[in-house]
């Protein structure tokens, strides 16, 4: 009789992963929220694909982020309205099978939520439904908060997004930094303010002056995640493409790169072309 393999059982529980090797206890928008009223700060990353996702979960990050930022580095696209919801469900599912720890947050991409409120209401329902997400991410302040505070009266915690928000980048036509002049810089606190009464756990705040961004998270009493928005915010997030330089000839102010995978998997790719040339691979050693 063949020996059966050791199964390993993991239940979830109370927020918790449980195996017979380890507990994992998940981050939820809860932990995050008391991530800042201890001062420690909130580490976010992107992710797109169940590989990266569980890489990025094993690194020990907060939060993985399913941007619709795929847009423009999977997709190829100059800016990410064309992304659709079926393909943020299909992201953030691939995500959400690779994390036994990081929260998973969801971008409603571009169409789904500015306009009706039932159907931001719809589309954030099926995110949630389909996706395994479990938070979604949204842009705008009081223009879209009645949609907002629907989507969280239904139990589905909401981020906020403030500055730069690249669904808007027609109406600015620039990427430039956001905020800078005290009307546009007002309107933006007033905004916070009001995702915070709406019931937001959270807000990224992108491409404003760090000054700026220092003031709104020291006048919120949820965390603020910065990206291009100075270190006086709660937390940061990077697109995990551009912080290890897989995105060719993208270097923004605030970014900083820690590997340069572009060259590697360039020059991974020209030695594999070289030895399948050569005759070199496949060797004796790699052939049955």
């Amino acid at each position: 009789m063949q020996t059966a393999p050791l199964l390993f059982i993991i239940l979830q529980q109370n927020n918790y992963i449980m195996s017979v090797n380890k507990i994992i206890k998940r981050v939820t928008t809860s932990s995050i929220k008391e991530m800042k009223l201890r001062g420690e700060k909130i580490s976010m990353l992107t992710g797109y694909d169940y590989t990266m996702a569980r890489a990025l979960d094993e690194s020990g990050v907060d939060v993985i982020l399913v941007g619709d930022s795929a847009a423009n580095v999977f997709a190829g696209y100059e800016t990410t309205l064309p992304i659709t919801l079926d393909n943020m469900i299909y992201h953030t599912s691939a995500v959400a099978r690779g994390c036994q720890r990081a929260l998973v947050l969801a971008d409603l991409p571009f169409g789904e939520y500015q306009g009706s409120t039932d159907k931001a209401y719809e589309a954030a329902v099926r995110m949630m439904k389909e996706s395994g997400a479990h938070a979604l991410k949204l842009e705008g302040g009081e223009e879209i908060i009645d949609n907002i505070k629907k989507i969280i009266n239904a139990g589905i915690p909401v981020c906020g997004h403030l500055g730069l928000t690249p669904q808007s980048i027609n109406k600015f036509g620039t990427f430039g930094v956001r905020a800078k002049d005290e009307a546009e810089a007002e309107k933006l606190k007033t905004d916070a303010l009001a995702l915070q009464e709406a019931g937001c756990f959270a807000i990224v705040l992108e491409k404003i002056p760090a000054q700026l961004a220092e003031e709104v998270s020291k006048s919120l009493h949820i965390p603020t995640i910065g990206i291009g928005a100075g270190n006086g915010c709660d937390g940061q997030v990077l697109v995990v493409n551009d912080m290890l330089g897989m995105t060719k000839d993208f270097k923004p102010k605030f970014l900083r790169q820690y590997l340069n995978l572009y060259q590697e998997i360039t020059n991974a790719a020209a030695q594999y072309v070289a030895d399948v040339k050569a005759l070199d691979y496949p060797n004796e050693n790699e052939q049955y």
